[in-house]
C-alpha cells in the first residue's frame, strides 16, 4: 500500500479534502520532493532554499535573531483599541504544512525541511531517553491524528496546512482555520485558565499584550494531537506559550516555547515567519469527515494515536 495513501494528509495552502485518492496523493508528495529536492540546504542535509522573509533569512535559526530587531524598530498599524493589527490571511511559509519539525532530507513521501527549532541550538526535540523512539514508532504504527480528521491542537494550529485567519475585537484575539472547521478564540481580558482537571484537544488559551507582542499562554491539553505528520508527540502535561510580533505590515514572527516534563527534557522553542498570503485570499471551510473515505485503508496496518497511554 502507498505510504502518503496511509498517511493520508494533503501539504497544501490551497482547499483540498485532507483525505484523497491514492493517485492524487502520490502525484502531490512526488511533487512536493521534486521541488524541495532541488533547493536542499548540503550544509544541513535537508530543507528547501526559499527566499528571504522581510529581509531575513528565512531558515528559523537565522529568522529569529534577525527578526526580533527588525520587530523592535517597526511600528505596526493599529486597531482601535490601540493593539496591533494583525488581521488577515496567514501562511507558515518555512513550515511545509507541519510534515517535519526538525531537519530531514526528504524522502518519496515526506518533502525536505529545515529545522524550526531555535533552542536547543541543535535543532531537535529534547525527549527524555525512555522516547528516543517513540516519534520513529508513532510514524511506523499510527495514523497522524489530521488523517483521522482531529483538530491540530496547539501550537500545530498555526503552522498546519493550508494556513489561518487571524481577526481581531475588543478583548479577544481569534484565529479561523479551513482544516475540519476548526477555530480557536483567545481572550485577552485577563480572564483565568479553566480549572485543571478538565483537558481538551485545543486546550485553554489565555493572551495578555506585551508591547506590541501577542502572548499566548495555553493549558488543559490532551495527548491526542501530534506537532508534526512525522509522529511528534506531547503529553497532557503540555503547556505551551506563543509569541505573535509583527515585522513589517506583511509578516509576523511567530515564536512558541514548549513545556512537558513527561516527555521532554527542558523546554525548547521553534519560531517561523507567517507571511500575508496575497490581497483577496480568503480562508474556506473544508470539511473532514464529509470527505474522509480513505480511513478504512489506513487500518489495515496503522492504529489510530489514543495518547501515550491508551485505553487498553
Amino acid at each position: 500500500m502507498p505510504r502518503v495513501q496511509k498517511k493520508g494528509t494533503v501539504m497544501s495552502n490551497q482547499p483540498f479534502p485532507v483525505s484523497v485518492a491514492p493517485a492524487v496523493a502520490i502525484a502531490l508528495a512526488s511533487l512536493l520532493v521534486s521541488v524541495q529536492v532541488a533547493g536542499q540546504d548540503a550544509a544541513r542535509g535537508a530543507g528547501p532554499r526559499r527566499p528571504p522573509v522581510a529581509g531575513c533569512p528565512s531558515v528559523s535559526r537565522d529568522f529569529f535573531p534577525c527578526a526580533k530587531v527588525k520587530a523592535a524598530a517597526f511600528k505596526p498599524p493599529r486597531n482601535p483599541d490601540g493593539t496591533p493589527n494583525m488581521n488577515g490571511a496567514w501562511n507558515p511559509s518555512t513550515a511545509n504544512g507541519s510534515q517535519n519539525i526538525e531537519d530531514y532530507p526528504g524522502d518519496q513521501f515526506l518533502g525536505a525541511q529545515v529545522s524550526l527549532i531555535v533552542d536547543p541550538p541543535d535543532g531537535k526535540v529534547p525527549y527524555l531517553p525512555q522516547y528516543a523512539n517513540k516519534r520513529q514508532d508513532n510514524w511506523d504504527h499510527y495514523i497522524d491524528p489530521l488523517g483521522t480528521c482531529y483538530v491540530t491542537g496547539v501550537p500545530r494550529q498555526v503552522f498546519a496546512p493550508r494556513g489561518i485567519a487571524i481577526i481581531q475585537a475588543p478583548n479577544v484575539f481569534a484565529f479561523v482555520g479551513e482544516f475540519a472547521h476548526q477555530y480557536r478564540a483567545i481572550p485577552t481580558d485577563n480572564s483565568p485558565h479553566i480549572g485543571n482537571s478538565i483537558r481538551l484537544f485545543m486546550g485553554d488559551s489565555r493572551g495578555h499584550w506585551e508591547g506590541n507582542t501577542l502572548v499566548v499562554d495555553t493549558t488543559n491539553l490532551n495527548d491526542l494531537t501530534w506537532l508534526s505528520i512525522s509522529g511528534h508527540f506531547h503529553s497532557d502535561a503540555l503547556h505551551v506559550t506563543e509569541r505573535f510580533t509583527l515585522v513589517d505590515a506583511d509578516t509576523i514572527l511567530y515564536e512558541t516555547t514548549l513545556v512537558d516534563p513527561k516527555v521532554f527534557r527542558q523546554p525548547w522553542t521553534m519560531a517561523m515567519p507567517l507571511v500575508r498570503f496575497e490581497k483577496g485570499h480568503e480562508v474556506w471551510e473544508e470539511p473532514c469527515f464529509e470527505s474522509d473515505h480513505d480511513l478504512p485503508i489506513m487500518l489495515q496496518d496503522h492504529k489510530i494515536w489514543l495518547g501515550l497511554d491508551p485505553p487498553q
